[in-house]
C-alpha cells in the first residue's frame, strides 16, 4: 500500500517503515470513534435545542388559553381587586417572557409551581404518575420488540413462503387497528372469555412484581400493535436486502452454517432501519397512553395531564408536557446514536 492511499484511508503514518495492514485498521478505528464523537455532540446539541423550544411553544400554549384561576377559584362575587391580588399571588400579572424565564429555570432545578385548585406541588403530582406511564411505555417497546423483531426476521428467512406470506397479512391487519380499539376487545376477552390478566388498574412493584407485570400485558399489547407491524415489514425488507448481499452469498458459498450467516452477517446489518423504525413510533406510545391508560384505568400522565386539561389547571398541564418533550427527546437521541454507532462501525469495516 502506497503512503497516498493510507492517508486517504485515515491510517497512520509511519516513519519507519511502509504501513501495514494493522496499522490501517487501527487508523479507521480511531477516525471512526473520531467521527462517532462528534455525531454524538450534534446530536446531543440539537436535541437540547429541540426542548428549549418545545418548552416555549408548551408555556406559550398555556399562557394564551385565557385560563385565570382566580375568577375560578374565588368565583362569580369576587371583586376586581381580589382577583388581582390573586393573580399577583400565581405571578400572572408579570410579563410573559419574564413568567417563562422564571417558570423554564424553576423546571431546571425540578420546580414546576403548583397546581392552581389543590396547591399540590406539579413536580409532586408528575412523580406519583411518572412511574405508571414509563411501565407502560416500556412494556409497550418490548412487546414490539418481540412481536415486530420475531415475525420480521421469520419472514424475511422464509422470504416467498407461507409463512412470509401470512406474517405481512396479520402486519396489514394490525397497523389498521387503533390503540383503543385493540383495548376495548383485549379488555371483553380477558374479562369474559379468558379472565386470565387484570382490565384495568395498575399495582407499583413496590406492592407485588408479579401484579404489577400482570396489569401491564394487556395495556401494553394494545399499544404496541402498530409499532410491531412496522417494525415487522422494515426488519423483514432489510434481512431480505441484507441476505441477498454478495457478502453474505460468499459466506454461503463458503460452507458457513446457516444461522451463523443470518445472525453473524445478515442481521447486524439489517438492524440499522428497523432501529431508525422503531425509534419514529416513540413519539406515538408517548401520545397513545393518553388514551391506552383511560381503557384501562391507569393513573398515569396521560390521565393526569386529560384531568387538569378539563379543569383548567395550567401549571400540571405544562408540566406534563414537558416531561412528556423530554421523554421523547431522550428517546430520540438514544436511537440517533446507536444509528450513528452502527453506521461509524459500517464504514470503518468498509
Amino acid at each position: 500500500m502506497t503512503l497516498t492511499q493510507a492517508e486517504a484511508a485515515g491510517g497512520p503514518i509511519t516513519a519507519g517503515g511502509p504501513v501495514t495492514d494493522a496499522d490501517l485498521v487501527r487508523g479507521r478505528g480511531a477516525a471512526a470513534a473520531r467521527r462517532a464523537g462528534r455525531s454524538a455532540v450534534t446530536i446531543v446539541a440539537q436535541a437540547l435545542v429541540v426542548i428549549v423550544i418545545a418548552s416555549f411553544l408548551t408555556f406559550a400554549l398555556g399562557a394564551a388559553s385565557g385560563s385565570n384561576p382566580a375568577a375560578v377559584a374565588l368565583g362569580d362575587q369576587a371583586t376586581p381587586e381580589d382577583v388581582a391580588r390573586l393573580n399577583h399571588e400565581f405571578g400572572l400579572d408579570q410579563p410573559f417572557l419574564v413568567r417563562y424565564v422564571e417558570w423554564l429555570g424553576g423546571a431546571l432545578t425540578g420546580d414546576l409551581g403548583r397546581s392552581w385548585f389543590s396547591g399540590i406541588p406539579v413536580t409532586q403530582s408528575i412523580a406519583a404518575a411518572f412511574p405508571v406511564s414509563l411501565s407502560l411505555a416500556l412494556g409497550a417497546t418490548l412487546v414490539a420488540i418481540l412481536l415486530g423483531g420475531s415475525t420480521g426476521i421469520l419472514a424475511g428467512i422464509r422470504r416467498g413462503t407461507w409463512i412470509d406470506r401470512a406474517v405481512t397479512a396479520v402486519n396489514a391487519v394490525l397497523a389498521t387497528i387503533p390503540a383503543f380499539v385493540a383495548g376495548i376487545a383485549l379488555i371483553l376477552l380477558f374479562a369474559f372469555v379468558i379472565p386470565i390478566f387484570p382490565v384495568g388498574g395498575y399495582v407499583p412493584p413496590t406492592v407485588s412484581v408479579t401484579a404489577w407485570l400482570l396489569c401491564l400485558v394487556l395495556p401494553s399489547v394494545s399499544l404496541s400493535l402498530d409499532a410491531a407491524s412496522d417494525l415487522s415489514r422494515q426488519l423483514r425488507t432489510s434481512l431480505v436486502g441484507a441476505l441477498s448481499q454478495n457478502y453474505v452469498v460468499g459466506a454461503t458459498v463458503h460452507g458457513l452454517p446457516r444461522g451463523r450467516v443470518v445472525w453473524g452477517h445478515a442481521l447486524p446489518n439489517a438492524l440499522g432501519p428497523a432501529v431508525a423504525t422503531l425509534g419514529l413510533h416513540v413519539p406515538r406510545l408517548v401520545g397513545g397512553a393518553v388514551i391506552t391508560e383511560t381503557v384501562f384505568g391507569m393513573p398515569g400522565l396521560g390521565q393526569l395531564a386529560r384531568q387538569s386539561a378539563i379543569s383548567g389547571d395550567v401549571p400540571v398541564v405544562q408540566g406534563v408536557l414537558l416531561v412528556s418533550v423530554v421523554m421523547v427527546v431522550a428517546c430520540a437521541v438514544l436511537v440517533n446514536l446507536v444509528l450513528s454507532r452502527v453506521s461509524s462501525t459500517e464504514r470503518s469495516a468498509a
